[in-house]
């Protein structure tokens, strides 16, 4: 299968994408993941995204798509994959549309990960992070510490990340709405998009999401 997972910040689309991928036995995508392995290999698109992200500046489209198809080209996704943070726009969706038509391939489904705009911000607001130790994650409502600002593994400090605040959130849905949130039209006017209100336990958004796959 081939599939695009779409949903705004905190909708939970990397633990999802992770299950989905490993479920349809398909390799997961994702933008940060493309973004870090070129750069790290040194490779052209890696470098001349480097140069941007370096003078402070957005890495321009063509440098994303040509990233994602570099990665679609490889033999592990000739059975198909899941694309999780691409396509980020109308252009990149429309860019991915030429690739796949040019290859002779078409996309299976687009998921819609749905989640309330004030869950979004309670989800990623309420986060704190281990300064000890980064994997450490807690979260004041879902996973709350023992002890109240501190790590329950190391003991270290925990704190709230800067972009984890709930101005921030907000600034960066409004990004998505702006940006991201007009593919989901364009992909249903190909009759692609199944909407998932991705709230609950994460093996129950899974399932919704395996069901309607299914369709």
């Amino acid at each position: 299968m081939r599939i695009v997972l779409v949903g705004p910040p905190g909708a939970g689309k990397g633990t999802q994408a992770a299950y989905l991928a490993k479920n349809l036995g398909i390799p997961h995508i994702s933008t940060g993941d493309l973004f870090r392995a070129n750069i790290s290999k040194g490779t052209p698109l890696g470098v001349e995204a480097q140069s941007y992200m370096k003078a402070g500046q957005l890495v321009p489209d063509s440098v994303t798509i040509g990233m994602a198809e570099d990665r679609m080209r490889q033999a592990d996704a000739e059975g198909g994959f899941l694309l999780d943070g691409f396509p980020r726009n109308v252009a990149q969706a429309e860019a991915l549309d030429a690739f796949l038509k040019a290859s002779g391939i078409e996309l299976d489904a687009v998921l819609d990960l749905e989640v309330p705009e004030d869950e979004v911000v309670k989800r990623i607001a309420g986060r704190r992070i281990c300064r000890k130790d980064s994997a450490h994650v807690f979260h004041v409502t879902y996973n709350a510490p023992k002890t109240e600002g501190v790590c329950d593994v190391c003991g270290g400090e925990l704190y709230q990340r800067d972009d984890d605040t709930e101005e921030t959130v907000r600034k960066r849905l409004a990004v998505y709405h702006t940006e991201t949130e007009p593919i989901i039209d364009y992909y249903r006017a190909q009759n692609l998009v199944e909407t998932i209100l991705a709230l609950g336990k994460v093996d129950e958004v899974t399932a919704k999401a395996m069901t309607a796959l299914k369709k």
